[in-house]
């Protein structure tokens, strides 16, 4: 199937994404600014929801969606199972990237770094916030496991319903969260033109790429500098 002349039309040259309409030159303050506005946009159904991508040792890539569950200047969180396929990359090769895409709004944020999962009393806390129902099926599903079939999910949910109608349910070991805490974060905005903005925000560090001329100083040890699509 040729899907060449499948096009959309994004945003105009006038609503173009400049340096000067930053929100902040701190790129989680600024993200938070995007967040908010994708938050508050009735067409985008999952404003935290995101591609999180892992790769083995010997950098064989896998991508998926989940959900973000909090963010700040320690990072960007989320929780699942550290016996699934992700979880056991992260733990082999402990860098990851996000995506996150507003098509609504015609942006994305895309963030790199490393990865490490976060303390077991933090995780304890995430897993009794949730629905009773969202816990037991934690417990249900042996992540990234192969099962017989679908009736195999139904009988074991029923099952740990009846067991755990009047008891709280037990966090299993493999539950947990992690925490990337960027080097990269790059805020991408379409163009109709094709024009699109990209503007990156990257940590120093030692051994980063030095300052150049183009490079402008973010806040703390962060710098940014626009890409050209």
């Amino acid at each position: 199937m040729d899907l060449g002349a499948l096009r959309k039309s994004y945003r105009g040259e006038a609503e173009a994404f400049e340096e000067q309409h930053l929100a902040s030159r701190d790129p989680i303050q600024q993200f938070g600014v995007w967040f908010e506005e994708a938050v508050g946009c009735p067409a985008v159904g999952e404003a935290n929801a995101m591609c999180l991508a892992t790769c083995t040792r010997d950098g064989k890539p896998s991508a998926r969606m989940v959900l973000l569950k909090g963010f700040g200047q320690d990072g960007f969180r989320f929780f699942t199972n550290h016996e699934s396929r992700k979880g056991k990359e992260l733990d082999a090769n402990p860098f990851a990237s996000l995506v996150f895409y507003w098509e609504p709004l015609n942006r994305q944020v895309r963030i790199e770094g490393s990865v490490k999962r976060l303390p077991e009393e933090e995780s304890e806390r995430y897993f009794h916030s949730r629905p009773k129902s969202s816990q037991i099926g934690a417990v249900v599903s042996r992540q990234s496991t192969v099962i017989p079939d679908r009736e195999y999910l139904r009988k074991k949910n029923a099952e740990l319903e009846e067991r755990y109608r009047e008891t709280t349910v037990p966090k299993p070991a493999y539950g947990g969260g992690y925490i990337l805490q960027p080097d990269v974060v790059e805020f991408w905005q379409g163009q109709t033109n094709r024009l699109h903005d990209r503007i990156v925000f990257r940590r120093l560090r030692g051994g980063s790429a030095p300052l150049g001329d183009m490079t402008h100083r973010g806040e703390g040890e962060w710098v940014f500098e626009r890409f050209s699509p």
